[in-house]
């Protein structure tokens, strides 16, 4: 199965919102199984699999603060709600019969493991699906930094983002009809044209560290699956690509 796969060792990076499904708050069970299902096929693939997940479904550090709530607290809020949602990925999972390792940036043994880099990996290629929850486990940083760091750390050939549009655009595809699509672009013209990919000091994470990011839309059904079998999903920042 391994020659199929165009990566053999993933970071998956979820936003809490996908778990939303057509709900304002919380987790759809629904959703989390489709998302589940698909990883899991990826993962019976031979693909090692790593997954962030953030917390904007349940809590934002950046809503806390508009609530009065100082950043740091908002911050740590934000980091116990990326658990809830780790934990309710973790089990799902494992009720379809996949082994997972939840490990956590804060101490919270009852419930997580802690994360040490070398078990991370260790995990990995025993062939279990780790979730990586709480973030960095610091503040200021956001999930999308945390996913930069863990790919990084654990020596994933590609960061793959699921978000609700399907690539990387010059403009935003939701309010702009003829906003153009990029398949492939370099990490130098993200930064020059302003686009929205992740946060800076994720971006320049990956830039530094020549992992590439594609970006893609996780909520049409089997898309994980296209980009693990190298089809042009999405979008690819790269190094190496040029853009024009």
């Amino acid at each position: 199965m391994m020659s199929q796969v165009a990566y053999k060792r993933i970071l998956l990076k979820l936003s809490g919102e996908d778990l939303l499904g057509e709900q304002n708050f919380g987790i759809d069970p629904n959703v989390l199984s489709r998302i589940a299902d698909e990883i899991i096929e990826v993962k019976n693939l031979g693909v090692q699999i790593a997954i962030v997940i953030g917390g904007g479904n349940i809590f934002r550090g950046v809503a806390g603060i508009k609530q009065g709530f100082d950043q740091v607290t908002g911050d740590q809020m934000g980091m116990l709600a990326t658990l809830i949602n780790s934990l309710a990925l973790q089990s799902t999972l494992e009720k379809k019969n996949a082994h997972t390792r939840l490990l956590s940036a804060i101490r919270i043994e009852e419930i997580a493991e802690p994360y040490i880099r070398r078990r991370a990996i260790r995990h990995l290629e025993k062939g279990r699906i780790i979730i990586l929850g709480a973030g960095t486990g610091h503040p200021y940083f956001t999930t999308d930094t945390a996913a930069a760091l863990r790919a990084i750390e654990i020596g994933a050939d590609v960061i793959l983002k699921g978000t609700r549009v399907d690539g990387i655009y010059d403009s935003d595809p939701e309010k702009n009809k003829e906003a153009f699509k990029f398949t492939e672009i370099n990490y130098s013209d993200v930064i020059k044209m302003g686009l929205r990919v992740m946060d800076l000091t994720a971006f320049t994470l990956c830039q530094e560290n020549k992992i590439p990011i594609i970006v893609f839309n996780n909520r049409v059904p089997g898309n994980l699956k296209r980009v693990i079998l190298g089809e042009k999903i999405g979008t690819k920042v790269d190094l190496e690509v040029k853009t024009y």
